[in-house]
């Protein structure tokens, strides 16, 4: 989803790139000319990894709890066909609990690997990852072992889409129904800085934090996740900013600094008449 189209290599060398290259692995260049959304080419290709990433996944979008925050549902409505070319069976797979809070709904997995990644990087005893190969891989456990660590709960996070869920929160509520805030507590095995999604004064789900790309900013732990859905048991900062182009953010309003609002216009403003701007120091919460 990456790819782009360099229609320049440098100021040295102006020649342009034969192929699409995938910005996130191109150095950049003094002079170097980057077409994104300006080139059809390069939205017809990402229209086409949204067509591999679709083949078999299911439609299951109306019943999954993803739904809201799902980045393939993003991708699927900016780059996707309306429609599929696609005229055999899917893969389907059971749905399995690969822990006492997590279960898998394979069908939806697009193999990204992010879980095990994630798993790698959080424990020494990772008991799942990619099993057969080619149309049949999978992500599963070792002989059915469950994942159990204390930081287990983070896969959730990091998964794209809702193959991996909460069992916790399972059909419980629409996540734009819910109330994101920002909460901490001392927490002895992680920094404790959550989101809780509350509705009214429940709090249905606790998550990581995680940035304006939707990475997770810092790994909390099991016992923050699931054993603390009290909110006397945290203490919240406030709500969540939430980008205003997500479904979530339907009447959540968030209080605005006038000042910044201001400083923003007038940069606005200066940039419609072809000046050069200044740089934006603050961030604008809208």
């Amino acid at each position: 989803m990456c790819l782009v189209k360099v229609a320049a290599g440098s100021a040295k060398d102006p020649r342009p790139m034969p192929k699409l290259v995938a910005s996130c692995r191109t150095p950049v260049a003094d002079g170097m000319g980057v077409q994104n959304l300006t080139s059809p080419e390069v939205l017809e290709a990402r229209k086409s990894v949204v067509e591999f990433l679709l083949i078999n996944h299911p439609l299951d979008c109306p019943v999954c709890d993803q739904a809201g925050e799902c980045d393939l549902q993003n991708l699927a409505y900016e780059h996707g066909a309306s429609t599929t070319r696609y005229e055999e069976d899917r893969r389907t797979f059971e749905k399995i609990d690969i822990g006492d809070k997590i279960q898998l709904h394979m069908t939806r997995c697009i193999l990204c690997y992010r879980c095990t990644f994630v798993a790698n990087q959080l424990t020494d005893n990772r008991v799942h990852g990619v099993l057969g190969r080619g149309d049949k891989s999978e992500i599963s456990t070792y002989i059915q072992k469950a994942v159990d660590n204390d930081f287990s709960g983070n896969m959730i996070d990091v998964c794209p889409v809702g193959a991996l869920t909460d069992k916790t929160f399972r059909f419980k509520s629409r996540v734009w129904f819910t109330k994101p805030m920002d909460a901490h507590r001392n927490c002895t095995k992680c920094s404790g800085k959550v989101t809780l999604w509350m509705k009214g004064d429940d709090v249905l789900r606790v998550s990581a934090r995680k940035d304006q790309y939707g990475e997770v900013k810092e790994y909390i732990c099991n016992e923050c996740r699931y054993d603390h859905k009290n909110i006397n048991d945290w203490t919240v900062e406030g709500p969540r900013h939430i980008d205003k182009h997500s479904v979530i953010s339907q009447n959540h309003y968030e209080k605005i600094d006038l000042q910044k609002l201001k400083k923003e216009v007038e940069r606005q403003l200066e940039f419609q008449k072809g000046k050069q701007l200044p740089e934006a120091n603050t961030t604008l919460n809208s």
